[in-house]
């Protein structure tokens, strides 16, 4: 009898230890996938031209199509889109189960309304966007749009860096009424999202002006005044002068021209807000169409994560 209970207390004391171990394993992995979750980076990309679609001779669409190999290795959970494309009174975001795509262009290729881009929706993204901006951001009002899908500021460059469309999407609008600053602000409310899996892409334009394109320039040729503002840009970003950033309408050369409306340049600041103001940028990409569209593209890296 006593032996049948000492074995009987042995096998206890294994089941227990056993259990232990495997709660001590689970806890490990746990770790491990929130630690592998965590991003320390956010992206300010140029999409330029819808054709960045179809045009094989552009540049950036190779760049676009090298992403996950060369620039950004890691799958995120979900990512969220500020685009150009998408301006508002007030911050906004879509809610929907599943991204439709929105074609917002015209006099391009038949073949190019034709494409679809339907990765899903991330309405759990939707709602911490609208709870951080409301709470670090001291923002008073973010709408939600249940209907909105993606504008071709988010799905052609997506298309591109993620074919299989199986990343949930959320995109957030900006407001043009505002300047750098405020979008900055915006950015910096938003960083909590880079520790929860989230990759923060700001798709703009680094310069924009559609009414003083150059068609007859080879592309890789810029034209002076928008060449000296994407110098002008790169200086700023590379040297961590965010605050000049901030204050481009007074402190960058020919700013008007290059953007007569700053909604393409809007993006740029969020992506810099989120980041931190000690974070290390870089130019990953830089290349030119129709003289007057620079895509030149940056990685910001947070100093900690």
């Amino acid at each position: 009898h006593r032996e049948k209970e000492r074995e009987t207390q042995k096998l206890v004391r294994h089941l227990k230890q056993r259990q232990k171990s495997r709660l001590t394993k689970k806890k490990k992995q746990r770790k491990e996938i929130q630690s592998m979750e965590k991003v320390n980076q956010t992206f300010y990309l140029s999409h330029g031209s819808p054709s960045l679609s179809i045009d094989n001779s552009l540049e950036a669409r190779q760049f676009f199509k090298s992403w996950k190999d060369k620039v950004f290795q890691q799958r995120p959970k979900s990512i969220l889109v500020i685009s150009a494309h998408w301006e508002t009174k007030y911050p906004s975001v879509n809610t929907v189960l599943r991204n439709s795509t929105i074609h917002d262009f015209g006099g391009f290729p038949d073949v190019m309304y034709k494409l679809k881009y339907e990765a899903p929706g991330a309405t759990e993204l939707a709602k911490r966007v609208k709870e951080l901006l409301m709470g670090e951001g001291g923002m008073k009002r973010v709408d939600e749009d249940t209907k909105r899908g993606l504008d071709h500021g988010a799905w052609v460059p997506l298309m591109l860096m993620y074919p299989e469309a199986d990343i949930p999407v959320c995109q957030l609008s900006v407001q043009s009424s505002q300047n750098g600053t405020y979008h900055y602000n915006m950015g910096k409310a938003l960083a909590p999202l880079k520790d929860e899996g989230v990759l923060i892409v700001g798709s703009g334009s680094a310069t924009h002006n559609l009414r003083r394109l150059e068609f007859g320039m080879a592309n890789g040729s810029p034209v002076p005044w928008a060449l000296e503002f994407d110098i002008w840009l790169r200086d700023c970003l590379l040297q961590g002068r965010y605050g000049d950033v901030n204050e481009w309408e007074e402190k960058s050369p020919n700013a008007r021209l290059v953007h007569p409306s700053p909604e393409h340049f809007f993006p740029l600041h969020v992506a810099m807000g989120a980041a931190g103001e000690d974070a290390k940028a870089e130019q990953i990409h830089t290349s030119w169409q129709a003289g007057t569209l620079s895509y030149s593209s940056y990685r910001f890296t947070s100093s900690s994560i």
